[in-house]
């Protein structure tokens, strides 16, 4: 069975450049264009791990955490956040919101794949 990766940016070119390279990798790559459809998303199709931005429309990376970690859905799947922010508030609120990593962008292939198994308890 594919591990299934909940892909969540507002950049088509992003999450295009996701699916390809996690599709090659051997995951199930799902797409989300905002944290509002990725938390509906996250819903019907239960991912092994989300990889979310921080800036994007109608619910931010900080809202799709804090919803997937809130009460009503608290889930425990891993959370890996994909922005171009860096700064030690930012990553410190992230992780505070229940973020399990963090990958910056552009990404490089090979660290995020290996991020990925790690979270998703494949790499050995």
């Amino acid at each position: 069975m594919k591990t299934k990766v909940l892909a969540i940016d507002d950049s088509r070119t992003i999450r295009s450049l996701l699916s390809e390279t996690l599709s090659e990798a051997g995951f199930e790559v799902i797409t989300a264009e905002d944290g509002q459809e990725g938390v509906e998303t996250f819903a019907k199709t239960k991912p092994d791990v989300v990889i979310t931005d921080i800036n994007m429309p109608r619910m931010d990376g900080y809202g799709v955490i804090e919803t997937l970690r809130g009460k009503k859905i608290a889930t425990r799947v891993p959370i890996l956040v994909l922005t171009t922010e860096s700064s030690a508030e930012v990553k410190a609120r992230v992780r505070g919101a229940g973020a399990t990593g963090w990958i910056g962008k552009p990404f490089d292939d090979e660290s995020l794949i290996f991020a990925i198994k790690r979270v998703a308890g494949m790499a050995g």
